[in-house]
Formats: C-alpha cells, sequence, structure tokens
C-alpha cells in the first residue's frame, strides 16, 4: 500500500499530478488545494497518499497535508461521498473551513462544493459533526473542544454576531479564530469586538 510519494513532478493536470519516481510515472488525483500547493515541474516534491484498490483500478489520491488526507478519509465514510467529491470539497474549503462548518452545521458552505446539494450537505454535518476531533492536525483546536474545554463566551459571541445577520458558519469561524488567539478566559465582548474585525472585508 502505497503512503507516500516523493519525486519529481512530471506534469499537473486540472485535478491529477504526475509523479516521477525513480523513473515511474505515478498518475495522483489531487484536490485543487494540493495542486496548487506544488512546485514547478521538473521540481522535487512529495504527496501524502491514499491508495483505493479495486476490482478495476488501483487509484492513489494525493494530499500536501496529513490533516487533508485525514479528511479526505472521513469524508468517505459518508454515503454518497465518494472520492472525486471529497476532493471536490477539500478543493473548495480548506481543513480549519471545513472543520468549522461542521462544528457550526452551516450546510450552506458545504454546498459550495461541486457535488454537494442541501440533502447531502445535511448528511455530512449529521455524521461527521461530532467526529472532527478525531482528524490529526492543525485544525484539531478549539473548534474542537467539548463545551467545557472551550471559552464559556464562545457560543454568546457567535449567537451575537448571528444576531447582527452573519451566517453561522461565518461567525463560528472568525470567533473561534480569534479565541485561539486570545484564550480561554477571554470575555464575551472581546471576541465580539475581534471576530466582528474579523469578518469585516
Amino acid at each position: 500500500m502505497i503512503a507516500k510519494l516523493s519525486g519529481l513532478l512530471e506534469s499537473a493536470g486540472e485535478d491529477s499530478l504526475v509523479v516521477d519516481v525513480g523513473g515511474v510515472g505515478y498518475l495522483v488525483f489531487c484536490s485543487t488545494r494540493t495542486r496548487e500547493a506544488m512546485p514547478a515541474q521538473g521540481e522535487p516534491m512529495s504527496v501524502h497518499v491514499e491508495t483505493h484498490v479495486r476490482e478495476d483500478h488501483i487509484h492513489l489520491y494525493g494530499f500536501d497535508t496529513i490533516a487533508e488526507r485525514e479528511w479526505f478519509r472521513l469524508l468517505t465514510t459518508v454515503q454518497g461521498v465518494g472520492a472525486r467529491v471529497a476532493l471536490a470539497i477539500l478543493s473548495a474549503l480548506s481543513p480549519d473551513r471545513l472543520s468549522d462548518a461542521l462544528i457550526g452545521s452551516d450546510k450552506q458552505t458545504l454546498t459550495q462544493a461541486p457535488g454537494v446539494g442541501p440533502k447531502l450537505a445535511g448528511r455530512i454535518v449529521t455524521e461527521l459533526k461530532d467526529k472532527v476531533a478525531s482528524v490529526d492536525g492543525p485544525l484539531v483546536g478549539l473548534a474542537v473542544l467539548s463545551s467545557a474545554e472551550r471559552p464559556a463566551a464562545l457560543d454568546d459571541a457567535v449567537s451575537a454576531l448571528v444576531n447582527l445577520g452573519y451566517r453561522r458558519g461565518d461567525a463560528f469561524g472568525a470567533v473561534t479564530q480569534v479565541a485561539r488567539d486570545l484564550g480561554p478566559k477571554v470575555e464575551v465582548e472581546a471576541l465580539i469586538r475581534a471576530g466582528l474585525r474579523e469578518l469585516s472585508p
């Protein structure tokens, strides 16, 4: 089972890369985010790999970070989310935004990905909301802590921003980001002010 490839970037397509490893070219499907993180053609590169073996094919899926690979694995456990839909989601949303959308039950943000309608977005939220903390990597932060562990003011600040007209997913993402910087004892007023600055264009 291939878990990682290191070699030279031979070519890059719309949704794939060809990695030259010792003269052998491996076709690796990837998200837009991973493709854009790769170096110029002919330069050294490496990708974390998820290998899918089927009766009629072997497909390799590549990821710039371990966190993105873990999200891919988790997304494909949801009925209706195949490998290509999972890559579409990871192309549209960074791991942090995906985490925030799930925690905030923000189905609308998930529908930004091609192939994800409201019904599938709802299923993804329902099945994965409680599994976010199982994903390793940088996305495990305040957004995935239990209510007892994260700042008490966080939920109040999110509610206040929603009442001001912001979408819940955007409000949760902004407040979570600033709460990471301000610490667990931050007061709700400070979170609201910082959240508003984060949401300002």
